[in-house]
């Protein structure tokens, strides 16, 4: 086993509305570490924000898509999806919407039922995956991923346990379908705890931290907010938690190939990204 080491930390790039429902932090975006992350293309982590009770909807209104997938993790709150290929739901605490958008998607996201009736606190993740050019112009999909099916494995001496949402852990699959190979684990690591997370070399690795306080192959500390990604060479990475500590963890192959985005479509080349635009404007997506 060889020891994985953090090529660098980014803390929140900008804080910024996303609609009128969704406070978000922009921890990484590929149009400063496309081809680092990759397939990773964009995170936010929204909240925990809080919000009062209302009789009017809020979130971010019909909006287009094409070339990607995004994924939507609920830690605290309710978020509803709506889409113009029938598919709708509202997932809570615990639950994941893994939507590929390929070759054109429209939806809404807006607060669910209990968060805009009951008011409370808002905290989620929005990953945006990205496709090999041989499937940017697949049919889109949804996958609404709730928490009982996702599987749960406890750590040794009751250090934590470990949720695969993607991929795989100590032999154990994780519901969602992907493209390419990726691992995406939500975690939570007790304090005083430490673990040892095993990863492929030469893969994409890097760890969000959304609540507590680690430190990482006994040297450098991550707290709340803060992203590290890591180098692609060697395999082990040990974390030692301060404090309850809840993380996610994204680990996947590289695609390699050209990143060309603009807003909502990301592409291989400038024409498709003119060609998205025009086929949205048309109607088509």
């Amino acid at each position: 086993m060889t020891t994985k080491h953090i090529a660098q930390v980014e803390r929140e790039n900008s804080r910024h509305w996303v609609g009128d429902g969704f406070p978000v932090r922009n921890m990484f975006s590929y149009d400063n570490l496309g081809a680092e992350l990759s397939p990773f293309l964009l995170l936010d982590y929204a909240g925990p924000a809080d919000f009062d009770p209302t009789t009017k909807s809020r979130g971010v209104g019909a909006h287009p898509h094409r070339g990607f997938e995004t994924v939507t993790i609920v830690y605290q709150g309710d978020v509803t999806h709506r889409d113009n290929a029938g598919n709708a739901g509202t997932i809570g605490p615990g639950d994941v919407q893994w939507m590929t958008a390929a070759k054109g998607i429209l939806h809404e996201e807006i607060h669910g039922p209990i968060l805009k009736e009951q008011g409370g606190t808002l905290e989620m993740v929005q990953l945006w995956v990205n496709l090999p050019a041989q499937d940017k112009m697949s049919a889109p999909r949804y996958q609404d991923i709730l928490n009982v099916n996702i599987p749960t494995v406890s750590f040794d001496h009751n250090a934590g346990t470990l949720r695969v949402i993607a991929g795989e852990f100590q032999n154990i699959r994780g519901p969602a379908k992907t493209f390419t190979p990726i691992e995406l684990w939500d975690v939570r690591i007790h304090a005083g705890h430490d673990i040892d997370l095993q990863f492929k070399t030469g893969f994409t690795t890097a760890i969000l931290v959304l609540s507590g306080k680690i430190n990482v192959n006994d040297r450098s500390e991550l707290q709340s907010a803060e992203f590290a990604l890591f180098e692609r060479e060697g395999d082990t990475v040990r974390l030692h938690a301060h404090d309850d500590t809840t993380l996610l963890v994204l680990h996947g192959e590289p695609i390699d190939e050209p990143i060309v985005g603009q807003g909502p479509f990301v592409m291989n080349t400038q024409e498709e990204i003119r060609q998205a635009a025009t086929d949205f404007k048309a109607g088509l997506f």
